[in-house]
């Protein structure tokens, strides 16, 4: 196994800044050879991928192809990396006249990436896409929870990237303090809040601007102006695929108390269709990452009252699709983001309980509505705030890449997706040019009688 020894991380990092500063990533052709490049590997690898994904999360192969999905984002990079590296004009006022304005988006430099375990390595590669993108160089630390994928990314890097241009750093909690001792030029971490404060306080010692995608308990509003049928199937897929352990999946549902009841039959009804009889055995059901989690996950089922599912195994960390009716909000469940396939029923009769609720807790990463009453749409965006919101389906928008992707307050900091991404990971600078032309002597000294002239031209 080929991997970047811990006491070589300030070398590497020297060695990175060396080749940056060498102008090579500043070539736009050179970022898009790497992005092609980047694209191959990836299918070169495509089944070790999905073996790794299966040996770390169980994931179905289907879901594991959709990790593998990011090769979209490559493409829609390649497509548009011309036009985002141009120059932009900019405006300037007529008291300007005489001036020019561009906006030119240059490279940060050396960028640390620090990916999550739950997506592996679409979570690893997608903001990486960016970086390269906005011509950078870039050290990647996948999760070591998620450890054969995070050996395979090794592998594939190893392979087919210069360590001076792009290398990845293996390992656990001291892997990650010794990085983080070092200065970067961005740090984009996918994680929980409380790793997230770490990161963000550990780049204050050198004013490292972050990025940070976080998550939280991302609110699902069901309304009774529905499609009984699709919204079911959309909240069982969002909540379930990966075992609930996605940062976007709907943590818990607010539902109008009059669909409540068909709404839990239906969920009841999908889970059979999608998993069988008994999802223990199913090849399309993934399983929690670590005994850790298990356990974790386990706590809740004490909460409320279990109405659908509830099993587990722990020598197979599997906890069946579950979903809890009667929670309080007081409960650790709804105190905490779940992160795995417990879904709490919580009932409304007025919409305006169910805003009240979401807004009294910290903002979400993402808000689900299924409605099709305008009114109720136009108002539940107008009085809450998230990282993002998807009307009447679940998760889909993280694969929009013309949409940013990120949170607000304790759900993150910045965004990324398609030209967000290559904006992460670059600095827009402001460049105002004068001609020879003309030389106006209103603003130079000696400043008698032209006060009149300047009140009038800043007024």
């Amino acid at each position: 196994m080929i991997t970047t020894e811990l006491s070589n991380v300030g070398h590497i990092i020297q060695s990175q800044r060396d080749f940056f500063q060498t102008g090579k990533t500043k070539d736009v052709t050179f970022r898009i050879e790497q992005l092609k490049n980047l694209k191959q590997a990836i299918i070169e690898h495509e089944q070790s991928i999905v073996e790794a994904l299966q040996a770390d999360l169980h994931k179905p192969e289907v879901e594991s192809y959709l990790e593998i999905g990011v090769i979209k984002e490559i493409d829609y990079a390649i497509k548009h990396l011309q036009n985002w590296s141009k120059p932009k004009k900019a405006a300037v006022s007529w008291d300007f006249f005489s001036y020019s304005a561009r906006i030119y988006p240059e490279p940060l430099g050396v960028v640390l990436i620090i990916g999550p375990w739950n997506y592996p390595f679409n979570l690893i590669i997608s903001p990486l896409i960016g970086a390269i993108a906005a011509g950078n160089c870039a050290i990647i630390k996948p999760s070591e929870v998620a450890s054969h994928t995070s050996h395979i990314i090794t592998e594939i890097f190893a392979k087919h990237f210069d360590p001076a241009y792009i290398a990845v750093v293996e390992g656990g909690v001291e892997a990650s303090q010794k990085l983080l001792a070092e200065k970067f030029d961005h740090i984009f971490f996918t994680g929980g809040t409380a790793v997230g404060k770490i990161i963000m306080a550990a780049a204050a010692k050198y004013l490292t601007p972050v990025t940070l995608e976080l998550g939280g308990k991302s609110p699902c509003i069901v309304d009774t102006d529905i499609n009984l049928e699709h919204t079911v199937r959309r909240i069982t897929w969002g909540k379930f695929i990966n075992a609930g352990q996605t940062c976007i999946a709907p943590d818990y549902l607010l539902v109008d108390k009059k669909i409540k009841k068909d709404l839990i039959d239906g969920i009841e009804k999908c889970l059979k269709e999608f998993y069988g009889d008994n999802p223990l055995t199913s090849p399309d059901y993934a399983r929690i990452i670590s005994q850790k989690h298990f356990d974790r996950l386990v706590n809740f089922l004490k909460d409320g009252e279990v109405i659908i599912g509830g099993e587990n195994q722990p020598s197979e960390r599997y906890i069946a699709p579950t979903v809890i009716d009667n929670v309080s909000l007081e409960d650790s469940l709804m105190q905490e983001e779940i992160f795995g396939p417990i879904l709490p029923i919580i009932e409304y009769t007025d919409v305006a309980e169910a805003i009240a609720l979401i807004n009294s807790r910290p903002k979400p990463l993402a808000l689900y509505l299924f409605s099709q009453n305008k009114n109720l749409q136009k108002r539940v965006l107008q009085e809450t705030s998230s990282g993002g919101v998807c009307i009447n389906d679940t998760i889909m928008q993280v694969g929009v890449s013309s949409l940013p992707f990120g949170g607000v307050g304790d759900s993150g900091i910045g965004n990324y997706h398609g030209k967000a991404s290559f904006d992460t990971f670059s600095h827009d600078k402001s460049v105002l040019q004068n001609s020879f032309w003309l030389d106006l002597k209103w603003r130079y000294a000696p400043y008698e009688g032209k006060l009149p002239l300047i009140k009038k031209l800043l007024g």
